[in-house]
């Protein structure tokens, strides 16, 4: 049975190891994660693909030799400024534990460690062998958490559960993205005299003019929004007096299901050359769009064990980038679940309602225990 003293105590004693990232030092509340699995006999493994970016691997056989992830994050992202809280005190006041990180991600975490626990505890067999994996660096991208674990082979699950929602919203599909640089190169010229020059930054003024008027082509999806681009950065020119020879932007593209991103980067090529002839654009990430259908025996395995604990969650989609994505190149099934408090993450006085932690912790043990098919 879950314990919901044993739930809160865990969750205050994570949020008050810091292991925000950046810098990113996930090895302290690894050996945390990992010893408190082993006070009721579960071997937590510990694995670093960069000094101290530490995962920690645990698995519990099951009754059928199909496998489920079960994965949260260690990381946070930086406490920042204009707390009340101390965002590693952990202070609990009514329903509501106060900490970096409560809802993104730790409470979540507590709540999977609870779940096994409790397993464990009432001697209960899951249905299908557990793998569970507490990642490093998923808040800067996973290269040193879930990505290397699974493009390495050390896990290959047959079903994924991310442990990073809140509400108890099911995520069954995100938007792609494309996170990217364009350089534009003019002339340099007397800032009296600009028709000897080309400058760069009015040539990246009609260029960001053409992409804001621009609708981008793309089957409708009814748990998205339609596809975005935003102007993130814009850096140019020397002096005021001197013709810009240089100027260099950023730009985020989020795209749906069934857009691919060549085409993305194709319609983008044809708009810069129309007004640059000498530019360079840097792709510095692409992560791809995923779905899975709301039908899909991973989404109503989870649906069905809310149900029975008198929770209707909500299938939806993500707006921003998930691990979720990184599966499907894996052809993996999987879906983003939790605990947390909805516009809590990332903010100060960030929070978690413990009735959540607890009604979420009751659920992953139930669905764990039995099944997809339940």
């Amino acid at each position: 049975m879950v314990n919901k003293k044993r739930l809160v105590w865990l969750t205050q004693n994570l949020i008050r190891i810091n292991s925000e990232n950046p810098p990113g030092n996930e090895r302290k509340i690894a050996e945390f994660v990992s010893g408190y699995l082993s006070r009721f006999g579960i071997r937590g493994r510990i694995i670093e693909f960069k000094k101290k970016r530490s995962n920690v691997l645990a698995y519990l056989k099951g009754r059928t030799s199909q496998t489920i992830l079960l994965t949260p994050h260690l990381d946070t992202v930086c406490a920042g400024k204009n707390w009340r809280h101390d965002p590693f005190a952990a202070r609990i006041s009514g329903d509501k534990i106060y900490g970096l990180g409560a809802t993104d991600c730790k409470g979540n975490l507590a709540c999977a460690i609870e779940a096994i626990n409790s397993l464990v505890e009432d001697k209960k067999t899951p249905e299908m062998s557990l793998v569970f994996a507490a990642t490093a660096d998923e808040e800067c991208g996973s290269g040193a958490g879930l990505i290397p674990l699974l493009e390495k082979g050390i896990i290959k699950p047959d079903y994924a559960l991310v442990l990073d929602s809140d509400e108890f919203n099911i995520i069954i599909t995100q938007k792609g993205l494309i996170h990217l640089k364009v350089k534009i190169e003019g002339r340099r010229s007397h800032g009296a005299y600009p028709w000897r020059g080309i400058n760069a930054i009015a040539i990246a003024v009609k260029i960001l003019s053409e992409l804001s008027g621009q609708k981008a082509r793309a089957a409708s999806n009814k748990y998205l929004r339609p596809p975005t681009i935003n102007f993130g950065t814009i850096r140019g020119g020397d002096k005021v007096n001197v013709v810009a020879d240089w100027c260099e932007f950023e730009l985020d593209f989020r795209f749906l299901p069934g857009t691919k991103d060549s085409s993305i980067l194709a319609g983008l090529e044809k708009t810069v050359s129309k007004y640059a002839k000498d530019y360079r654009i840097e792709i510095n990430d692409i992560q791809d769009p995923y779905f899975i259908k709301a039908d899909h025996s991973l989404v109503a395995g989870f649906d069905s064990a809310m149900r029975r604990r008198g929770i209707r969650g909500k299938i939806k989609g993500s707006e921003g980038a998930t691990v979720i994505t990184f599966f499907q190149k894996k052809d993996i099934p999987a879906i983003s679940v939790g605990f947390g408090s909805s516009g809590c993450a990332h903010t100060a006085d960030e929070f978690a309602r413990i009735s959540n932690l607890y009604k979420g912790a009751q659920i992953l043990e139930d669905f764990l225990w039995k099944g997809l098919d339940s």
